[in-house]
């Protein structure tokens, strides 16, 4: 039992920043945003975040300059794709790129350089409970800002007057705008928050899962990964969670793989979680099918299972809105 509660714990550590990460881009797509500037995004903000906390020997100033720097980024995108109306997918794509570079550059000083980190927490108590102790009884502190964040998102999503104007500019802006929603301000509002998050998530490698900066720093491909999780979950922030630390189960249980199997070279279980992401993202797809769509209709319980799976991207995720023109 204590195993089983340590592998969970090594679990939720392991997807806490790729959850902070998919929700702050689930933020931005549910208000018609797409951000593929994550990759870069993390890594800058991991080295951002890192580089602050050792020169104020405060790692809790560097998750806020990793913020910062995330929400710098989301906001470049936000200002030339949202007003200036260049193409969101050209933008994020040359910020990933621009931002990992400027990671490597500007973090090159700091590179295998000590420095503090978030610690862990424990919750008074719970460590004699079973299953629930060796999880939560020393845990780091970014797990609970997931978990918490899981929570929020669900929360100001559906069940606040914030929530409703954000999914009415990403599924029909113009009846937005017809309601006196400010569709721009409130799409460049989500993007820098979402940004945030995806801060949050850099600073949650180089503080807390992979304390430290270098290169490479062990969190490359993690904003494409959070990508392809957002589409896994269906544009939910519980689904896309549950995405998360999916992915980071196949990461986790590749190293207890590499014991069981030493004969298999170590880099096979490194890679591995990758592809077989992508097999399930495939599968979630292949759902949408129409011969796959007969089947499910024809059992019960797979109509059930694939009604809560649903994959229904925001309708004007992507689209320029002119409030002169409209779309």
């Amino acid at each position: 039992m204590e195993t089983f509660g340590l592998t969970i714990a090594a679990i939720l550590l392991a997807g806490a920043p790729l959850v902070l990460a998919t929700l702050g881009e689930t933020l931005t797509e549910k208000a018609g945003i797409i951000n593929l500037s994550l990759d870069g995004s993390i890594l800058l903000s991991a080295m951002a975040a890192f580089a602050v906390s050792a020169t104020f020997d405060n790692p809790w100033l560097g998750v806020l300059g990793g913020m910062a720097v995330g929400a710098a980024i989301a906001g470049v995108l936000g200002l030339i794709g949202i007003y200036l109306g260049q193409s969101q997918l050209a933008v994020g794509f040359i910020l990933t790129l621009l931002s990992r570079d400027l990671a490597y550059f500007l973090g090159h000083s700091f590179s295998r350089q000590p420095g503090p980190d978030l610690g862990l927490w424990s919750i008074p108590g719970i460590g004699d409970v079973p299953l629930l102790g060796p999880i939560f009884a020393s845990q780091s502190p970014v797990v609970y800002l997931g978990l918490a964040a899981i929570f929020g998102c669900w929360w100001w999503m559906y069940r606040t007057e914030g929530g409703m104007r954000l999914r009415a500019v990403g599924e029909s802006p113009r009846a937005a705008f017809g309601r006196g929603i400010r569709v721009r301000l409130v799409r460049l509002y989500y993007c820098l928050a979402g940004g945030a998050l995806v801060g949050m998530a850099g600073a949650a490698y180089s503080l807390a899962v992979k304390p430290g900066w270098g290169r490479p720093q062990g969190c490359e491909g993690a904003g494409w990964i959070a990508l392809a999780i957002v589409i896994f979950g269906g544009w939910h922030p519980v689904r896309t969670a549950l995405g998360a630390f999916f992915f980071a189960g196949l990461q986790v249980s590749g190293i207890y793989l590499q014991e069981v199997f030493p004969s298999i070279p170590a880099p096979v279980f490194q890679v591995a979680p990758f592809p077989m992401m992508i097999l399930t993202l495939l599968a979630v797809n292949m759902g949408r099918m129409g011969w796959v769509q007969d089947i499910i209709r024809r059992h019960p319980f797979l109509a059930r299972f694939s009604g809560a799976w649903s994959i229904n991207a925001p309708a004007a995720l992507g689209q320029d809105f002119d409030p002169k023109k409209g779309l």
